[in-house]
This record gives structure tokens, C-alpha cells and sequence, in this order.
């Protein structure tokens, strides 16, 4: 019987020791649910251990064919470029491996089902409150932010997903680093367009600084604005759905169904003033725990599977 590839998780990373043991943590999940599957997981940068440490944690059991799935939410500069550049440079450290690349994991109807019911957690659901509620709910999905249009235009696609059928007011979009609008600026609109009750939604998977911030600047905008009811709700974390999804996006690559989407991509195509960026040739980014004898930087080409 063939053995079937490992799976090799990939991490941005955190300065959060909450959020990279909650990441550590889904990866011995996903182990233990799938004992078939050698499992591994890494990061890119920040946190341990870095992903070539995961590589050759798997190769050091036997593994000669591995599927890498980033564990993001939107595909920006770490998915596109980093990730597949650091695999390229493990497949010359450890000769003899071979590996299929997954593409991130939003926005998917899994986790548009999490985010409705961290919505509806933030709302008190189950204290009286009923779906009708919602008519008066504005949402304010905020993501990580980029300074790829692509990956930012992903968390409108999400937003507008989340809105679609499910009865808020309306769902709108901030990020809390890189791109605009910024958390307080977000939440001026939702005012603006008249909300008077907002559940700020962070678009994260797992807790860390970025959503800590969310959080603060959500609570200095609510003092600030008291006329104004606004909740927060909590990141996705490692609830069932994300294991599956995982797995989904692992099952994917292995078959070579990968569907990526290059439409808007800034390594592709020449969108207004990202001009520059159309063709780069994509470096492994070094993770600070990375062996320094191997510092040299490999060029890849950008890794879109079609």
C-alpha cells in the first residue's frame, strides 16, 4: 500500500506565547486525529519552531513526500512568496524530497459558520436574544492587513460572504496594520451609516498581539463613542472546523486541486502602483531561529498552482 504524504503545517508566527502554543497545539491536534499521517508544523518567522526545523522533523522520520498547507487565512506575501521559498530551499537541503503546496484557508463556509457563531456569542445568544436581533447589528470584520490589494480584497470577499443571507445590518471591513481603514476609522463608518450596535470581529485564527490590539482600540473608540453599543467578539481558534479544513486543503494538494486564483495577483498582474512587483523572484524569508550556516538566499519563481 502506498503511503500517503505527510502533512506539514505552515505558521506566520507571533511574539504572542498564547497564540504560537495555540498554533503548536492545533498542530499535535491535527496528529493525533489523523495517527495514518506523519504531521509537523512550523513557522515563518517570530515564533519556534521555524519551518525547517518541521521539514526536517519529518524527513528524520522517513518522510520523503510531504503536503504544505499555510495556515492562513488570505494568501499575501507569506503564502505567495515566503512559504514556497522556503520550501524550495529545504527541497535542496534535504535531497531526495518532494512536496505538494495547498493554497490558505479563507474564506471557506466553514469558517464563515465559526464567525456567525463567534458573532452570536458576542451578542449573548442563549440569553434571550433570538436571529432577530441581528437586524440591528452592524459588523466590523477586521483583518491582519497587507500591503497586497489582493490579500486585503480577500477580506471584503469574506465580509460580504458573512453578510450574505445571515440578516445583519451590514458587515464592514478594517485592518489593524499595513492598510487602511484602520480599526477606529472602521468602526466611524459603521457610525456614519448609522449603526447604533457593532460587534467588532477580529479575522484572525488564533489569539496574539494583533488581536489584542483589535481589542483595545475597539474598547478606546467605545469610550469614546458611549451613544454607541459596541461588543467584541473572539478570533476563530481551533474549533472542529479549522481541523477539517485543514485536512479539506491538505486532501486538495495531495491531488493536485488546487484552484488557486492569480486574477488579481501583484506578481502577475500590473495593478495601479504595484507596477514594480509584476515577475519578482520570491526569497525564503530567514527565520531568526534558522541554522546560519545555510544564510545563502535561493530564487524561486512565484508559486501559483494552476
Amino acid at each position: 500500500m502506498t503511503t500517503p504524504p505527510a502533512l506539514l503545517i505552515a505558521g506566520h508566527g507571533t511574539r504572542d506565547d498564547a497564540g504560537a502554543e495555540a498554533f503548536r497545539d492545533f498542530v499535535r491536534e491535527l496528529g493525533r486525529r489523523h495517527p495514518e499521517l506523519p504531521v509537523a508544523g512550523g513557522f515563518i518567522e517570530l515564533s519556534p519552531p521555524p519551518l525547517g526545523e518541521a521539514v526536517t522533523e519529518l524527513v528524520e522520520q522517513g518522510v520523503r513526500r510531504f503536503a504544505a498547507v499555510p495556515l492562513m487565512l488570505v494568501s499575501a506575501g507569506h503564502a505567495k512568496g515566503d512559504i514556497p521559498a522556503a520550501l524550495t530551499r529545504e527541497k535542496e537541503r534535504h535531497p531526495g524530497i518532494s512536496y505538494t503546496y495547498g493554497r490558505p484557508l479563507g474564506p471557506h463556509p466553514a469558517l464563515l459558520s465559526v464567525l456567525e457563531r463567534r458573532l452570536d456569542e458576542a451578542l449573548g445568544a442563549g440569553a434571550g436574544r433570538t436571529p432577530l436581533d441581528r437586524a440591528d447589528v452592524t459588523v466590523l470584520l477586521v483583518g491582519r492587513g497587507s500591503t497586497d490589494p489582493d490579500a486585503n480584497a480577500e477580506v471584503h470577499k469574506a465580509a460580504r460572504l458573512l453578510w450574505e443571507g445571515r440578516g445583519y445590518a451590514g458587515v464592514e471591513t478594517a485592518f489593524v496594520s499595513l492598510a487602511a481603514p484602520d480599526v477606529p476609522s472602521g468602526l466611524d463608518r459603521c457610525r456614519k451609516l448609522g449603526a447604533r450596535r457593532i460587534v467588532v470581529l477580529p479575522y484572525f485564527l488564533f489569539t496574539g498581539i494583533l488581536p489584542d490590539r483589535v481589542r483595545h482600540q475597539t474598547e478606546g473608540w467605545a469610550d469614546a463613542h458611549p451613544e454607541v453599543e459596541v461588543r467584541s467578539a473572539d478570533v476563530i481558534g481551533p474549533e472542529p472546523e479549522l481541523l477539517d479544513l485543514v485536512m479539506e486543503r491538505y486532501r486538495e494538494a495531495v491531488a493536485g486541486d488546487l484552484r488557486m486564483n492569480c486574477d488579481s495577483c501583484v506578481y502577475r498582474i500590473a495593478l495601479p502602483g504595484f507596477e514594480d512587483k509584476v515577475g519578482l523572484p520570491q526569497q525564503p524569508h530567514f527565520h531568526p531561529d534558522d541554522d546560519h550556516h545555510h544564510g545563502h538566499h535561493h530564487h524561486g519563481g512565484h508559486a501559483h498552482a494552476h
